[in-house]
């Protein structure tokens, strides 16, 4: 059964309103003492109100915590491996960026975390990150696990389900986060940056980071 023109563009439609709303509500305040204060292009609101503990499944199948992935410096993507194009588009850039970084001299990890665990059981996943990195971490679970990790990190998803249960489009938001650990929240990056950008604005973050100790 194929998606119609027509609901790939309410969903594109829906994709861009989404961004609009996720991007005001995380650049409406500023924070004092904010060590990254330097690296960044927006004024973001409190990093502690963005992202937090969860407990997802990995595309091996192992339950693992946030602080099982977030080792290091960590690019965290939320969408699904049925997107039509913006989900591949986005993870396939910030696989990108991961490379550019590694040339430049730091690790980072990629993530993608599934707004559709239905379809998104860890055998998909598993397929899908190694077409994209070789270090992606793929992450599904529960609809109560993913919901939980989607609310930490202010994600909406709205799963568009009809007669058939192979073929729905999943409307969600399309930030992508920087994440370290001990410090968690550091930055967002929206659709329009591309991989060298993300690259080159995540390298400044490292940077910082390492400046304060961290």
């Amino acid at each position: 059964m194929a998606i119609s023109t027509g609901r790939l563009a309410a969903a594109a439609t829906a994709f861009v309103a989404i961004g609009l709303v996720v991007t005001y509500a995380l650049t409406r305040q500023a924070v004092e003492g904010d060590i990254f204060a330097d690296c960044r292009q927006g004024v973001v609101s409190g990093a502690a109100t963005i992202g937090g503990p969860f407990t997802l499944t990995d595309q091996a199948g192992r339950r693992v915590t946030d602080r099982e992935v977030i080792t290091g410096p960590t690019l965290v993507y939320f969408g699904y491996t049925f997107c039509p194009d913006v989900c591949p588009i986005d993870a396939a850039r910030n696989a990108e960026a991961t490379d550019a970084l590694e040339e430049m001299g730091y690790q980072v990890t990629p993530v993608f975390v599934t707004v559709d665990p239905k379809r998104d059981t860890p055998e998909v996943l598993a397929d899908y990150t190694a077409l994209m990195h070789p270090r992606m971490i793929g992450l599904t679970g529960s609809e109560a696990d993913v919901d939980g990790a989607a609310k930490a990190y202010k994600v909406y998803y709205r799963s568009h389900e009809g007669d058939d249960p192979e073929f729905y489009l999943v409307d969600h938001s399309t930030q992508t986060y920087l994440m370290f650990p001990k410090l968690g929240f550091a930055e967002f990056f929206n659709r329009d940056v591309n991989a060298q950008q993300m690259a080159e604005r995540s390298a400044c973050f490292i940077e910082a980071a390492r400046a304060a100790g961290i």
